[in-house]
């Protein structure tokens, strides 16, 4: 796959991922799978092991501070100050990186089953990306994480392995997929909705005058739209939807909504649909878009090509010994200084290992 090679190894990434519990032995009350955990005799600054592959402290900073850096790019620091459910999002993304790297050690360890190696060139071009990376870090962000450029290399040649690897799993994973299983279509559509949200953003049904309510509303919004009336005006004024444009394929929307639109043929409009959301009036643009459909069979083989690799890959980490370091782990956290910027890890590697 070349151009699009960091796009789908960062896409297969926790798609069948080792996760914190994965690490630590919790999860596993029957036992399959696992031989000992331990969490002493570990170096120093060891986070985790897979049998033979260890996940150092540099390591794991080098991911973790260029996923901090891209969430403060975008969301400020201020999002640290979220938590979901007593969760903060730090220790979230914490596991994010643990889980991200685990893979990657555990897919370069099934390289050894499958006799996959890296060519000369493929060496050549993750030296050239680490001497790139490193030489892009000023002196602050070297010694906070502590990071050699001989670290670096090491990481894009396992990155590269690993994303080696996926491709010798797959390579005989060639689905026909055809235009009537990736038919893609385009709608518009009304909404009336039959719940309303609290403060919190917690959804609160309708109550049974309400919903009968929104039905009568639906009703003269569709008797409206049946004597011609201009359905983008209709959106405009009745729907509570923020979008009124959809195009989808099979398996994307909820079963009552995709059922009612697949059956429209072009330009003709649904009866009321009930769904979770509320009562649906739906219009039918178009019945068939070529290029949607044929962008629609690539993103299935994808998938498909993907859950199988997660079904070989689940079955090689049931048969390894997984052992994480609770206490290094525990201590680790986001760097937070101003001369701490660095975010292009991983497009650095995309621009070696791309087209």
């Amino acid at each position: 796959m070349r151009g699009s090679r960091l796009r789908r190894m960062t896409g297969i990434l926790l798609a069948a991922g080792i996760c914190l519990c994965a690490l630590s032995g919790c999860g596993d009350s029957e036992g399959v799978g696992t031989k000992v955990v331990l969490t002493t005799g570990f170096n120093k600054d060891e986070i985790f092991r897979i049998e033979t592959s260890a996940c150092t402290l540099p390591e794991i900073m080098v991911y973790l501070t260029n996923i901090q850096n891209r969430y403060e790019s975008v969301y400020g620091t201020e999002i640290w100050n979220t938590n979901v459910d007593g969760v903060t999002l730090e220790q979230n993304v914490k596991d994010i990186a643990l889980a991200q790297i685990a893979q990657i050690k555990t897919m370069n360890l099934m390289a050894g089953r499958y006799e996959v190696e890296l060519s000369d060139e493929e060496k050549a071009q993750a030296e050239n990306a680490a001497n790139a990376y490193y030489s892009s870090l000023n002196s602050t962000e070297i010694e906070l994480m502590d990071v050699s450029e001989k670290t670096i290399s090491e990481l894009y040649r396992e990155f590269a392995l690993a994303e080696k690897v996926y491709q010798y799993t797959i390579k005989d994973i060639n689905p026909e997929i055809s235009d009537d299983e990736a038919r893609t279509i385009t709608v518009q559509h009304i909404l009336i909705k039959t719940y309303a949200l609290d403060g919190t953003g917690k959804k609160i049904e309708y109550t049974v005058q309400a919903k009968q309510n929104a039905y009568r509303e639906a009703c003269e919004v569709l008797e409206l739209a049946k004597e011609g009336e201009d359905f983008d005006e209709l959106i405009r004024k009745y729907s509570e939807d923020d979008k009124g444009t959809y195009s989808f394929g099979k398996g994307e929307m909820g079963e009552t909504f995709e059922t009612a639109a697949f059956n429209l043929g072009k330009d003709e409009i649904s009866d009321i649909v009930e769904t979770e959301f509320g009562y649906h009036i739906i219009k039918c643009l178009n019945t068939f878009d070529k290029d949607e459909t044929d962008a629609n069979k690539v993103k299935i083989v994808d998938q498909r090509r993907a859950e199988a690799f997660g079904q070989e890959y689940d079955a090689y980490v049931e048969t390894l010994t997984r052992n994480l370091n609770e206490e290094l782990w525990d201590s680790v956290g986001f760097i937070h200084d101003e001369n701490v910027k660095t975010m292009d890890f991983f497009e650095v590697y995309s621009q070696y290992f791309g087209d």
